[in-house]
């Protein structure tokens, strides 16, 4: 066998690829482009001159903020590209490594969990043409990105070779996690299993580097271990330097090299780390429409629960040193009439409103699941039994609003236990906890409206992301771009009191749950009344 043959019709493959995601790169590019150009204009309104500068920076000193955004270089001289980099370049990083994630796991192992590829494999097709074309497609994405980040920066008046810069570190950032689900594509047999480990990988450099940069504000020796510190370490604006991007690249070979041994290990359709057999005969638990519910997302669950309670406890443990940081800043504390229990409070309500971003895309990748069992098939197996489709829909639906309730109450105890171990004070376990569920009218929306798509026009399902990330952005840049009020209050997390700072108010909270409510009857009034979808 010649040795081109292995990487016969890549090509063909490549160019159908960025075919089938044409809208999907399109969509990425423009809402990252959007948004930093977006930033950098509405910093430069905000904070027009050095002093605003300065007093944002001495703000943003605190062990939180450094978790959040990263390693403050040139916080001396704030200048408006130091700004926007510490204050953006995190988000961007991080939403570009999703998204290479998404991409890469999608061809390299829905396709072939799905048995399309064994198709394609039928033709004169190469054994690695389909996972190369499926890389080329995610490096042109991330290209994309980083070239539409470079072209925002121009645009809003931040070009030079830092704007090139900023542009070249994310799309190495994109590829190392591209790269990264490229592995855990071999190890598994199931995309959803080979997403979420590379997502896993994503959410642990983000700790460390978060970690690293807590201990020492330049970025300590474990921050290293991070290829997000990498992008960051660069120092755009400040000092600049190439060299931390040698590191990014040079992993993303090594773990292109890595999957490629590891495909030679495998059979098509078979993982690395194979699945369990499963027992003989099926426990009274997967008897019941819930209980099987239970089961096929309990992988799904523990995964996010397990993340939620991670990031609550680190951002807990932060609290104490934040009422020092804020106490050392004397331009603050002249005017901040605050005791330090008001300050502990809005730093956990702050920090409750974000982790209930988590538990909103946990919700959504509950409901989306149930159009996943359609799509494959076993929701028809199901429903021949005798299985009502309601009954099947609203069981799967109540397990998604039970688990993701529950993982607010962890994820809200975990910030509370944090809290209680660097103040001492016991009472914000439980406290905090409690507090968390008020964002669940809020996620039962959001839950809703994905279950209402899947009801009602399954295949615009996939929708339910663009309002998560409606929700997100909303949460995360929707008071630094001034955005209208009524453009706000289109999040229902937006419309959540901010417990404990502020008092449980009623009236939004069971307006937000009546809608959930008139949501979840849309959904089962579609399952009742259409066909099944495959």
């Amino acid at each position: 066998m010649r040795t081109a043959e292995p990487w016969v019709a890549t090509g063909r493959l490549f160019r159908l690829n960025l075919r089938l995601d044409r809208v999907r790169i399109l969509v990425w590019v423009l809402a990252l482009t959007g948004t930093v150009c977006a930033t950098v204009l509405a910093l430069e309104e905000t904070f027009p001159d050095g002093e605003a500068r300065q007093a944002r920076a001495a703000l943003l000193d605190n062990p939180s903020a450094v978790l959040m955004t990263g390693p403050a270089f040139g916080a001396d001289d704030y200048t408006l590209g130091a700004m926007t980099v510490n204050e953006l370049s995190l988000s961007v990083l991080v939403a570009t490594a999703i998204m290479s994630i998404l991409l890469a796991s999608r061809h390299v192992r829905a396709e072939e969990e799905s048995g399309r590829l064994e198709v394609v494999r039928a033709l004169p097709v190469g054994r690695f043409a389909p996972a190369a074309a499926a890389l080329g497609a995610v490096a042109v994405a991330d290209v994309a990105v980083g070239a539409g980040i470079t072209a925002g920066l121009f645009a809003a008046g931040l070009g030079g070779v830092d704007a090139v810069a900023w542009g070249v570190a994310t799309a190495l950032t994109g590829l190392v996690f591209g790269a990264v689900a490229a592995v855990t594509a071999q190890l598994t047999e199931h995309a959803r299993a080979a997403s979420g480990t590379a997502m896993a990988v994503l959410g642990a450099a983000f700790l460390v580097r978060g970690i690293g940069d807590v201990v020492e504000p330049t970025g300590s020796w474990l921050s290293w271990f991070s290829p997000i510190a990498w992008a960051q370490q660069t120092r755009l604006y400040v000092d600049l330097r190439w060299w931390p991007l040698a590191l990014s690249a040079a992993l993303t070979a090594a773990l292109l090299v890595a999957a490629v041994l590891l495909a030679q290990r495998r059979d098509l359709g078979a993982g690395l780390r194979p699945a369990r057999p499963g027992p003989a005969a099926a426990g009274a638990a997967l008897l019941s429409a819930t209980g099987l519910a239970r089961r096929l997302l309990r992988g799904t669950f523990l995964g996010w629960t397990a993340g939620l309670v991670l990031f609550g406890l680190a951002f807990g443990s932060l609290a104490d040193s934040l009422e020092d940081s804020i106490a050392d800043i004397p331009s603050i504390t002249d005017w901040l009439v605050m005791d330090l229990d008001a300050l502990t409070e809005s730093f956990a309500a702050a920090t409750l409103s974000y982790l209930a971003l988590g538990v909103v895309a946990f919700a959504v990748s509950g409901v989306l699941r149930l159009r996943s069992e359609e799509e494959s098939g076993r929701t028809a197996l199901l429903l021949s039994t005798g299985l009502d489709r309601v009954r099947w829909g609203l069981g799967w639906l109540a397990v998604v609003v039970v688990e993701a309730l529950l993982a607010l109450l962890l994820a809200g105890a975990a910030l509370g236990a944090g809290v209680t171990a660097t103040t001492g004070d016991l009472r914000w376990t439980g406290e905090l906890a409690l507090a968390a569920l008020a964002y669940a009218p809020a996620v039962l929306v959001v839950a809703g409206v994905a279950a209402a798509l899947v009801g009602l026009v399954p295949r615009f399902a996939a929708l339910s992301w663009a309002v998560v990330a409606y929700v997100v952005f909303v949460s995360w840049f929707g008071l630094l771009l001034d955005l209208p009020e009524a453009a706000m209050n289109l999040s229902p997390v937006q419309l959540t009191p901010l417990v404990p700072s502020e008092d449980w108010e009623a009236a939004p909270l069971l307006g937000l749950a009546a809608l959930a409510l008139a949501l979840l009857a849309a959904a089962a009034a579609g399952f009742r009344r259409r066909d099944l979808v495959a």
